[in-house]
């Protein structure tokens, strides 16, 4: 085919897709219906090198390189694929989706695993590269609003393999468009141990102010080519890249309010700590102990708040994270002239560490699902990861705990946003002495005398 008849199928391709999207029906409808949904290899028709591409995406690869976090090596990728910490006491490669040991109760088996939420159908797993890897890819689970998750579930193939089922048919095909709330929530909602666990937040119209205007995730999160948009959370480390904040010049801006007091606000203070003043999720676990649920399997040990009914606690934070084995946590200070008062969950959980070295352990969850035994979850992580000794350091192993503080991130009310007197009185939500404040500030800064006219004249106008 010569340049001139490529370039005029192209520009065929690129009108009809035009034509199409301005009538409400993603391109391709014709094709699908006569040909069906094979996969990647039906969207790159008119989506060339999107596969490829999405294998270089946080979504797929469970981690980057990460240059905020301390003690972290600048040259390596970290994130769920590899990182050890007490929300999973586990990652992707200690705990692979795999079957389970039968319960010595019911005889019955199970599929687990961190990476059950990946993308690909686990022949071609986390960070897989390569030509099976770019067919593995699901796009419809995140792109279809008509998929069936009853399919989207582990099974043994002819060769014993695990693989993660999809749903490629014609009907989730056609159902093509921009990925809407439930195809985000199905995972991250779940993440960390079941619903509203990890994050500890819903978007609903009820419960966030986005939601009800009809925002959905991908509205803020915008990818480009595959890559997501996120916060600077402490806990979340791998990225592609590219953040999103509240005050960008494509949102609320670094004035956002109609009231020149409040814009001050927002040198200081991140639009969080007025806009999210709850959360919820788990805020406490334990895996040492792990508790039998009603199928006769076992989780560990778990407690949680629904959301909207955790206080958060407020820190300086400048972005950058401190790491240790008992802290996960924001760095920043009230001199250093880039930390803003910024609202976090706090999560503390129970898990092993290394008797010699005092680093955390992590755990390989199908033993102890199974029967119980943390340890023996220990030991398999051991083994898996080549560490020396592994019996050894599975049997002195020490229970103890991490805090990890979590981002406030969603849940924003405009209506119920913390005003004047919520913070500046002697017993506001801000410890105005924990955050570095003098008793001279203190005194000032919880005195009546700074908003008593402004809210005696809202109280008249609300009255």
């Amino acid at each position: 085919m010569s340049k001139k008849s490529v370039t005029a199928a192209v520009l065929g391709l690129a009108l009809a897709a035009t034509t199409a999207l301005a009538a409400g029906v993603h391109p391709g409808k014709e094709s699908i219906e006569k040909s069906g949904y094979k996969g990647p290899e039906t969207c790159e028709e008119c989506h060339p090198g999107s596969a490829k591409g999405f294998l270089d995406t946080v979504h797929w690869k469970h981690a980057s390189k990460v240059t905020n976090v301390e003690g972290l090596n600048p040259k390596e990728e970290y994130g769920m694929k590899n990182r050890i910490y007490v929300m999973c006491n586990g990652n992707d490669i200690v705990n692979n989706l795999k079957e389970i040991p039968k319960s010595p109760v019911t005889g019955k088996s199970k599929f687990s695993g961190c990476n059950t939420c990946h993308p690909g159908n686990h022949l071609s797993d986390v960070g897989s590269t390569g030509a099976a890897a770019e067919a593995a890819v699901d796009c419809l689970v995140c792109h279809s609003t008509d998929y069936d998750f009853r399919q989207r579930k582990p099974f043994k193939n002819e060769k014993g393999e695990v693989v993660m089922g999809q749903d490629r048919s014609a009907k989730a095909a056609l159902a093509i468009g921009k990925p809407t709330v439930k195809n985000c929530m199905v995972c991250h909602e779940a993440a960390g141990g079941g619903v509203i666990v990890k994050r500890g937040f819903t978007f609903t119209k009820d419960t966030d102010a986005h939601a009800a205007k009809g925002m959905v995730c991908v509205d803020c999160h915008k990818a480009k080519n595959h890559k997501m948009p996120t916060g600077h959370d402490p806990n979340n480390w791998a990225n592609d890249g590219l953040f999103v904040s509240c005050s960008d010049t494509s949102c609320h801006g670094v004035k956002p309010h109609k009231d020149a007091d409040l814009n001050r606000h927002c040198a200081k203070i991140a639009c969080q700590t007025c806009h999210i003043p709850r959360t919820g999720g788990a805020f406490a676990k334990d895996f040492t102990v792990w508790e039998q649920t009603p199928d006769k399997f076992y989780e560990p040990t778990t407690l949680k708040k629904e959301a909207n009914e955790t206080t958060p606690v407020y820190a300086w934070y400048n972005g950058t994270v401190k790491n240790t084995p008992h802290f996960i946590g924001p760095k920043g200070s009230k001199k250093d002239g880039k930390s803003k008062i910024t609202p976090f969950k706090i999560f503390q959980g129970k898990a092993y560490y290394n008797k010699q070295t005092g680093e955390l352990l992590s755990m390989d969850f199908a033993q102890p699902m199974s029967d119980g035994d943390t340890r023996a979850g220990v030991l398999s992580a051991a083994k898996t990861l080549g560490l020396k000794n592994p019996e050894k350091i599975a049997k002195e192993a020490v229970p103890g705990w991490q805090t990890i503080y979590f981002g406030s991130n969603h849940l924003v009310t405009k209506t119920k946003a913390l005003y004047c007197a919520n913070c500046h009185a002697p017993n506001g939500v801000l410890n105005f002495k924990d955050l570095g404040y003098s008793d001279k500030e203190i005194l000032k800064l919880t005195s009546p005398e700074l908003f008593m006219e402004k809210l005696a004249q809202k109280q008249k106008e609300d009255w």
